[in-house]
Formats: structure tokens, sequence, C-alpha cells
């Protein structure tokens, strides 16, 4: 599909006008398509940084006004429930999201359009673009259209957020910090692998492998919970 005729209809199906399309643009390249492209200056990566965070705020306000009987850590766990890879790749069908994704050519050729991680972090581009492009309260109205309208705590029973539990067990000494190092990134990008390293105030205590970064965050801290001896 030409470029521009993307980016329009895909403005039709979000139900938003950007004033600034190329937003837009860079919110749907992978680093694929980046890659290939030289003029282009960036993929969507900056972008599902921002967008990953206007995600929670957005999500954690809504669950905060309407399960005001929940205590602090089952907010924790619904809110992951609701902005984990898998359920923005569930949400991403709604608009048909992998359709307009800009690719590179293994990506194309491999089924990218149809990879979870691929999808899931062009969600939170797209987010970070209208976010950019017209502030919270329409940013808010997009991500509204996607979470569930029967939201409630069962939705935490089949999702195991190994990096909020192991938050949950480090808070409990207030010293304690932890923190999430990238080890390497190999392979092409139609197929990538991660590894991330957990650390306890700078010591390793757990690594983990995946095909993205957040696949890779939550096997590290699945695998420092092993090592504790707590069962998830």
């Amino acid at each position: 599909m030409d470029e521009q005729k993307c980016l329009t209809e895909f403005q039709k199906k979000i139900g938003y006008r950007f004033k600034n399309d190329r937003l837009l643009y860079e919110a749907l390249s992978h680093s694929s398509f980046a890659n290939e492209n030289k003029k282009l200056r960036h993929s969507n990566e900056r972008l599902e940084f921002l967008g990953d965070s206007v995600l929670s705020i957005v999500v954690s306000d809504y669950i905060f006004e309407h399960f005001k009987h929940l205590p602090e850590g089952e907010l924790t766990k619904l809110r992951a429930s609701l902005v984990c890879e898998k359920a923005l790749f569930e949400f991403s069908h709604k608009i048909e999201l992998g359709k307009y994704i800009f690719l590179g050519k293994g990506e194309e050729l491999t089924g990218g359009r149809e990879r979870a991680s691929i999808v899931s972090d062009a969600m939170e581009a797209v987010i970070a673009a209208i976010y950019l492009d017209g502030g919270l309260e329409p940013a808010r109205k997009h991500i509204m259209n996607f979470l569930p309208k029967d939201i409630s705590p069962a939705h935490t029973d089949t999702f195991h957020d190994y990096k909020t539990v192991l938050q949950e067990i480090i808070q409990r000494n207030p010293e304690e910090k932890i923190e999430y190092f990238l080890k390497s990134e190999e392979g092409p990008d139609h197929d990538k692998r991660f590894t991330v390293q957990v650390r306890l105030n700078s010591n390793v205590i757990g690594e983990g492998v995946g095909k993205s970064k957040k696949n890779a965050e939550q096997n590290a801290a699945k695998e420092a919970l092993a090592l504790m001896g707590v069962k998830v």
C-alpha cells in the first residue's frame, strides 16, 4: 500500500486526524523499515518508550477511580494485565494495526505483521504519537476504545506478571533497588533474541531471554523469583 494512503486510511480507522503526519509515520515504522530507508531518521522505538508511560498513566487513573476497594498490590496486578504485550496485541486486532505497520523486507517475508512484539510496540508508539500531536485527552480517548468493558480483578487470574511480584517483594525493604539491563541483542530484525539481566543493588539476581525486551525482562524476573524460592 502507498505510504500516504496507508497513513490516511489508518487515521480514519482510529478516528483521529493528525496535525503532524510525520509523527504517525514514525510510529508505524519498525526498525527494519527504518534501517532500509535512509530518509527515515527514526524507527518507532523512542515513541514506544513514551507510549508505554502514557498508557500506564491512563490505565492507572481509570482503575484507581473505578476500583476504589482494591489495595495497591491488586491495582498493580490489574494494570499489568491490561498493558502487557499479550493485551496490546489483542487490542491491536480491533484496528488491524498489523496491516499498517511499515516493515523491512525480511520482517515482511517472515510474518512480522502478526508478531506480537512488533505489533504491541507499534500500539504504544501510536499512543505516543497521538499524545505528542494532540495531548493527553485524545490519547486517553484512543486508549479507552480498547480497554474491555467488563474489567475486573479476574483479568489477573491467568496473567503471570513476574516483574510485579518481584517488585512487591523488593519494596518490603525500601533501601533495596532493582533494575533491568539489556545484556545483548542478537539476530536479524525479523528474528531478534534479547538477553536481559535483573539486578538488585547492582548484583545480578536473574537473567532471561526472549523475542522482545519485555518478554526477556519477565523471564529474568521469573528466574530471580525461582532462585529466591518464590513460586508464582
